[in-house]
């Protein structure tokens, strides 16, 4: 890892008895936090905990399953080579599941985050919650078997949905993009169908996870993630910390105007970010332009999808107007994250979604270096612009991610996996079948 990356924060424990549930949480997050294996000195060393209590600990994450031993330390002739620790990458999976308007991406995790299976399908056109809810639990069902995951060691599902959501009851509200949903209760429908405990939460929180779980530096710090979809939203990360406001819908960010002449949003007011980065409106403004046919359907997803993919191909080639046409839409996100990063003295913009990998070769140095140059406190900090390290799997790691948190995290509180006798056990005990 380079100088100039931010070191991970490992959280500190404490030795009073009565705390030891939270202890196993923090032991087990250092593991998990380490750029390299621990021995059970570094980390009393690292967490603020005795000796003794790392022993303990220790074994019971080893009895657990969660970790396990792997090799030892090279002597320094001052005593014997320490035991090294390091995740049990079996010792328990998730499954996480990315509900795009145009896309649907499962995924099953180990505990080490790995993606051990990937699934993607078209979203059906319909968007029939019904469907497309069963639909999802027989893939959740299908990736499980393919893992090979012990149904014991699967602590859970987590899903990404868009926005706005009713966390507290696991609904999904009314998704601009999903014209069929209404008030839909896809938490506790999942868990009925798959008998698994249920995180529902939002696509760019899910994305911001993911990137703290296992974007490597890219995760660390203060950042935010901007995805780029079917609509746009953001996800913040502050401090190591998911950011997810008051009613979990932080990112909404679709109606900051970018364009005061620009088409009018179905909110009432023309220029919203939202609207001029959809697909949908750049295959309109080329067909316009002459640099697509006339005929295209843009109430057809896929149709717009296909042209969508074909302009940026025509401007990855070198067409002028084609080129124009991204370039613009790149200077119009330029501002908005400009905006957030000054507001929230962010270190860093990670770019991702499913049309991040289309969209990535546009965003090149002169926009890297108008952001750079808009960032306010350059002078004490520079600001990084990237894009994911985990592709456009992103989002569905992310809500597998936040299922996993549930294993490392001190306060189970921070996931709402239905009613509470349906969440898994925190740590000790839960990866043994």
């Amino acid at each position: 890892m380079s100088s100039d990356q931010p070191p991970a924060v490992v959280r500190r424990g404490t030795n009073l008895d009565r705390v030891g549930g939270f202890n196993d949480t923090v032991v087990l997050d250092a593991i998990r936090r380490a750029d390299e294996r621990l021995s059970r000195v570094e980390i009393a060393a690292a967490t603020g905990l005795s000796g003794q209590a790392i022993s303990n600990i220790t074994r019971r994450l080893l009895d657990a399953g969660l970790v396990r031993e792997a090799g030892r330390q090279k002597s320094t002739g001052l005593g014997k080579p320490r035991t090294l620790l390091e995740l049990e990458p079996t010792g328990q999976y998730a499954v996480g599941v990315h509900l795009d308007p145009a896309v649907v991406t499962t995924v099953v995790l180990d505990l080490t985050g790995q993606v051990v299976v990937r699934r993607r399908a078209e979203t059906p056109a319909s968007d029939d919650p019904d469907v497309l809810i069963a639909g999802i639990a027989a893939t959740v069902e299908q990736v499980i078997a393919e893992a090979g995951a012990p149904r014991e060691r699967v602590v859970g599902v987590g899903i990404a949905a868009p926005g706005p959501i009713d966390v507290e009851r696991g609904v999904v509200i009314n998704p601009p993009n999903l014209s069929a949903w209404h008030l839909v209760p896809l938490r506790d429908t999942l868990r009925e169908l798959t008998g698994l405990p249920v995180l529902l939460d939002k696509d760019v929180t899910a994305a911001a996870s993911a990137e703290k779980w296992a974007g490597g530096p890219n995760g660390r710090g203060s950042f935010v993630f901007f995805y780029l979809g079917t609509g746009v939203g953001a996800g913040l990360v502050i401090g190591d910390e998911v950011v997810r406001g008051s009613s979990s819908n932080v990112g909404e960010i679709g109606h900051v105007i970018v364009d005061p002449d620009g088409p009018l949003c179905f909110c009432g007011r023309r220029g919203c970010v939202g609207e001029t980065s959809q697909p949908r409106y750049l295959v309109q403004q080329a067909v316009h332009a002459g640099v697509l046919a006339k005929g295209i359907d843009l109430d057809d997803r896929r149709a717009v999808d296909l042209a969508f993919a074909d302009l940026c191909q025509q401007a990855l080639a070198g067409g002028k107007v084609a080129r124009e046409l991204i370039a613009a839409l790149a200077g119009r996100i330029a501002k908005v994250v400009e905006d957030i990063a000054n507001l929230l003295d962010l270190e860093r913009v990670v770019f991702g979604g499913p049309h991040w990998d289309h969209l990535a070769p546009f965003f090149d140095e002169a926009v890297r270096a108008a952001l750079e140059e808009r960032f306010l406190v350059r002078s004490v900090h520079p600001f990084v612009v990237t894009g994911t390290a985990l592709g456009a799997d992103v989002g569905a790691v992310g809500a597998a991610s936040l299922v996993l948190d549930h294993t490392f995290s001190p306060n189970p509180s921070v996931l709402l996996l239905g009613p509470a006798e349906s969440a898994p056990p925190v740590v000790v005990g839960s990866a043994k079948g």
